[in-house]
C-alpha cells in the first residue's frame, strides 16, 4: 500500500473513526483504525465490536492498492501534530512509514487480516430521511436517555419507522422527549413494535458523521442491529436488548388545561437566574402561573434564595408546579432562542408538557410541592 493524502481531510475522517476504536480492549487489533485501498477508493475502518463505521476518504493519490492496521494513539498523533500538507503513507507488511517534506515515522504494523470485518449497507430495504432531520431527532432525544436503568432498555433511543412516519422516543422515567418526522419507506421497511432501541453512544457517532452538506440520509433496521448510510459513510450499531415501557401511555391528553405560549430565550435566561442558588440537592426551582406572570423562586439552605419574574399571557387562577430546574433547561438548550414553545399544565400533580410546532413534544414530571 502507498499513497500520498490531504493531511486534514485523512485527519478529520480518522478522528471520526478512532472515536470508535476501543481504547482498551483485551483485543489488541480493535485499537487499530483499518486502511483498505483499492485503486479508486481508500476506505478506513474501526469497531469496538458493538459499533462499527467504515469511511470514504477524499483527496487521497493512490500509488499502490493494499491494506494496514493504523494505530490509533500515534497515526492520531502524527496527524494532528504533523504541520505538512500532504503524508505519505507507505507498508511493507511488517511495518508502516509515514513520511513529510519536514517528518519521518516509522510504526509497526500488524497483520491487517486479523481485524474482524465491518460490514457495509448493502439493504435493499430501509427508510429515507432527511439529513436535518435525523441530526434534530438525535439532538433532542438522547439526553433524555438513562445508561444505568435495569427496569427497563432506557440506555437508547426507540426509532419507531413506519411507512412515512418517523417517531424517536427517548425517557429516563422522570421526562420523556418525542420527536416526529417524515421519511420514505424504501423496499416496504418498517420496524416492529418497541424492539429497535439504539444504544445513544451510537446515535452519537451517527450525529456526528453527517456533514453539513449532506441532504439525506439511510437508516435499516434489523433483528439485532441498525445501519446508517450517509454520503462518505456507513455505521452499524447492535441494539439494545430489553424492554421499552409503552411511552404513548405517559403523553396526556387533557381537556381544560393550561396552555402557555413562551419564547425560548426569554424564558431560559430567567431559569438560569433563577438556578443561580440551586446545587446538586436542591434541584426543584417552584412555578408559580397566574395574574400574567410566572413566578420562578428558588431556596437553597447555603446559597440563599431566588425570585424571578417572567411575564406570560396567562391570567387566569394560580397554578404551581415544582420542576427540575435542569430537565427544562436540557429542553430549552436544543431550540433557537427565537422559538415559540408551549407549555401544557394543569396541576401540581401532572407532568407539564413542552410542545413546538416542528413535532417535538417533551414531558417533565413534577417534584413534590413544599407546603
Amino acid at each position: 500500500m502507498k499513497i500520498s493524502c490531504d493531511r486534514e481531510k485523512l485527519l478529520a475522517s480518522f478522528q471520526l473513526a478512532a472515536t470508535v476504536a476501543a481504547s482498551r480492549s483485551p483485543k489488541e487489533v480493535l485499537q487499530n483504525v483499518k486502511i483498505d485501498v483499492s485503486e479508486d477508493r481508500v476506505t478506513l475502518m474501526a469497531t469496538d465490536i458493538e459499533t462499527g463505521i467504515r469511511i470514504d476518504v477524499d483527496g487521497v493519490d493512490v500509488q499502490a492498492p493494499g491494506k494496514a492496521l493504523l494505530p490509533v494513539s500515534r497515526v492520531g498523533s502524527i496527524l494532528r501534530e504533523s504541520s505538512d500538507e500532504q503524508l505519505l503513507f507507505e507498508t511493507d507488511g511488517n511495518s508502516t512509514q509515514v513520511r513529510g517534506l519536514h517528518s519521518e515515522f516509522n510504526l509497526p504494523s500488524s497483520n491487517p487480516d486479523e481485524f474482524p470485518t465491518v460490514m457495509g449497507f448493502e439493504e435493499e430495504s430501509y427508510h429515507e430521511m432527511s439529513a436535518r432531520l435525523f441530526k434534530e431527532m438525535v439532538r433532542r432525544t438522547a439526553f433524555a436517555t438513562d445508561p444505568d436503568s435495569s427496569r427497563y432498555a432506557l440506555g437508547g433511543v426507540l426509532m419507531e419507522m413506519n411507512g412515512d412516519e418517523i417517531l424517536s422516543v427517548a425517557t429516563d422515567g422522570r421526562r420523556l422527549a418525542r420527536m416526529q418526522g417524515k421519511g420514505t419507506s424504501v423496499g416496504g421497511h418498517g420496524t416492529e413494535g418497541s424492539s429497535t432501541i439504539v444504544p445513544t453512544r451510537s446515535l452519537g457517532l451517527m450525529e456526528k458523521s453527517i456533514g453539513d452538506k449532506e441532504e439525506v440520509v439511510h437508516i435499516a433496521s434489523r433483528a439485532n442491529d441498525v445501519l446508517l448510510r450517509t454520503s462518505r459513510c456507513t455505521i452499524y450499531s447492535r441494539l439494545l436488548e430489553g424492554r421499552y415501557p409503552n411511552w404513548r401511555l405517559v403523553i396526556p391528553k387533557r381537556d381544560g388545561s393550561v396552555k402557555i405560549d413562551l419564547i425560548v430565550g426569554p424564558f431560559f435566561n430567567a431559569i438560569r437566574q433563577a438556578a443561580i442558588v440551586a446545587d446538586q440537592e436542591t434541584r426543584g426551582l417552584d412555578f408559580e402561573f397566574g395574574n400574567g406572570t410566572l413566578v420562578l423562586t428558588g431556596k437553597t439552605a447555603d446559597l440563599g434564595q431566588s425570585r424571578i419574574e417572567f411575564p406570560i399571557s396567562y391570567t387566569g387562577e394560580i397554578i404551581k408546579l415544582k420542576l427540575d430546574h435542569r430537565f427544562v433547561s436540557d429542553f430549552l438548550r436544543v431550540q433557537e432562542p427565537d422559538q415559540n414553545v408551549e407549555l401544557d399544565i394543569a396541576s401540581s400533580g401532572e407532568a407539564a408538557v413542552f410542545r413546538t410546532n416542528d413535532g417535538y413534544t417533551y414531558l417533565i414530571m413534577p417534584m413534590a410541592v413544599d407546603r
